[in-house]
């Protein structure tokens, strides 16, 4: 992609998204997300209706005089962004590709964090860790991200999303606020699932497509697996076998959504067909 080209669609999302995050989410995401924990502020003189289990006995020793502590919340986190690069974010029959959407939802995210100031990390995967950034502040680190998950080309093509919450796991030492984003077309992570999301507070933002749940009746089509390379014929005209697929993804589906439920992660489905505002805006409502 040449250089104008791809800062143009920097550009592009860069305004759709820092206005999405500015009008809608700011707000929500502060509720959705909260702080650590308290940490101490100042100390005050002590006035009717305080907790007295806030009395700093100390100060108050010193002054003569009864004082309270004030604490106030430790707003600021780190927010960690992984992302499923492997071949099948390469499909999309609607309005965008699955990986177009993405990088949409990522970059909402990023501007939500720095509005919030929280640091924003990525992690890039697909059956390997593909690119690790760390969590950093500020505009420039966010368009970084944006220009990487514009032109990155993956080297390998296969899903892994064990080996994904591991490395997070591993490599991020303080709890952080993940965003695990991925069509899912993967299993054998519940485990991993759970441990990390001990440590983190973990989010899963499913991507999916329309034709992922449903094919429509077109004759005889040629499918390929983008990630294994396998090709078949598929006869759409037979009604069993359209039947076949959708009960198949419906299985699929509620495989995920239970698997989420078990692991105590808060989920939400977003179709590329569909603006991803209300999802979101569900899923932080419902944290807040």
């Amino acid at each position: 992609m040449e250089t104008s080209e791809l800062l143009k669609k920097v550009r592009k999302i860069e305004i759709k998204t820092r206005g999405l995050s500015n009008q809608l989410f700011s707000g929500e995401y502060h509720s959705a997300f909260k702080g650590r924990g308290m940490t101490f502020s100042e100390v005050r003189e002590y006035q009717p209706g305080d907790d007295i289990r806030s009395i700093d006995w100390n100060v108050t020793a010193r002054f003569n005089n009864t004082y309270v502590k004030v604490f106030e919340e430790e707003r600021e986190m780190t927010v960690m962004l992984l992302v499923d690069v492997s071949a099948s974010g390469e499909f999309g029959t609607q309005k965008q590709l699955k990986q177009d959407l993405i990088t949409e939802l990522c970059a909402v995210l990023a501007f939500s964090a720095i509005q919030n100031n929280d640091k924003i990390g990525v992690i890039f995967f697909s059956d390997k860790i593909e690119k690790f950034i760390p969590p950093k502040k500020g505009k420039s680190h966010i368009l970084r991200i944006i220009r990487d998950l514009i032109e990155f080309e993956p080297a390998h093509k296969k899903t892994d999303i064990k080996l994904a919450l591991k490395y997070l796991t591993n490599v991020i030492k303080k709890r952080s606020i993940a965003f695990l984003i991925s069509d899912f077309m993967d299993s054998g992570f519940i485990d991993a699932l759970k441990i990390a999301n001990k440590k983190h507070d973990l989010v899963a933002l499913r991507i999916y497509d329309k034709r992922e749940q449903e094919l429509p009746n077109v004759g005889l089509i040629k499918v390929k697996d983008a990630e294994t390379g396998n090709i078949q014929w598929v006869d759409t005209s037979d009604k069993n076998v359209r039947l076949h697929y959708a009960v198949e993804s419906k299985k699929h589906e509620a495989y995920l959504k239970d698997l989420f439920i078990r692991s105590g992660v808060d989920s939400t489905n977003i179709n590329t067909s569909e603006p991803y505002i209300q999802p979101l805006m569900n899923l932080f409502k419902r944290r807040a």
